[in-house]
């Protein structure tokens, strides 16, 4: 099995799966952290795959293994305060402005549902394994909005050692969690919050304490 990390730059899951003896590799546009391995745009990708042209998909093998840490920002809770302007920082925006900016958030909103929709499209056509992370709450868009059910939510991930408690769901496409018990001592997370951390990057990592621990529990 080789893992194919899409979405992620940090290299921590793709490293974990090293440490275990699996082939692993990041796919992502960016590479601020030095480690990824393939600077592709996967948005690109996605649509080229779904119609049936030559991509990234046709070199994946049904054997291996797609974890994708999808782009959240248009799925999230905060969409709503956006939508109705809620926030402090909306209270001198005029009407026209608020209803020009709403389109727009509308558009990114609907253009990724439907991105995220047809990378599992592909993964069904092509009967490829795959794994897609996101934040988990009654509001967020996918929760609500899609028909395909999480196989795993993490209510507090630091009771699997990560540093954050941020709700988290899996889905498995063409797979099944594992369910394993594992019996290996660790150390719970700090219970960090993303309303007390400023950095939106480090909001959105996981640990690599956590990455092991998922990809043994669930994966492997």
């Amino acid at each position: 099995m080789i893992v194919h990390c899409f979405f992620e730059q940090s290299g921590t899951f793709k490293n974990e799966f090293k440490k275990l003896g699996y082939q692993a590799y990041d796919y992502d546009i960016l590479n601020d952290f030095g480690e990824t391995d393939n600077i592709i745009d996967l948005f690109s990708e996605i649509e080229k795959a779904y119609l049936g042209e030559k991509s990234l998909f046709d070199t994946i093998k049904k054997e291996d293994l797609i974890f994708a840490f999808f782009p959240c920002v248009r799925f999230t809770r905060r969409m709503i305060f956006n939508f109705t302007r809620s926030g402090a920082g909306h209270k001198k925006f005029t009407d026209i402005e608020k209803l020009e900016q709403n389109i727009r958030y509308f558009d990114e909103m609907n253009y990724l549902y439907a991105l995220i929709s047809k990378m599992v499209i592909v993964c069904l056509r092509k009967e490829l394994k795959l794994i897609i992370e996101n934040p988990y709450h009654q509001d967020h868009i996918l929760s609500q909005f899609w028909h395909i059910k999480p196989k795993v939510i993490d209510m507090d991930r630091t009771k699997r050692g990560d540093d954050f408690k941020k709700p988290t769901q899996y889905w498995f496409i063409n797979c099944e969690p594992k369910n394993n018990i594992i019996m290996e001592a660790y150390s719970i997370g700090r219970g960090k919050t993303i309303n007390n951390t400023h950095n939106k990057v480090e909001r959105s990592l996981i640990n690599k304490a956590y990455a092991e621990r998922f990809i043994k529990e669930f994966i492997i």
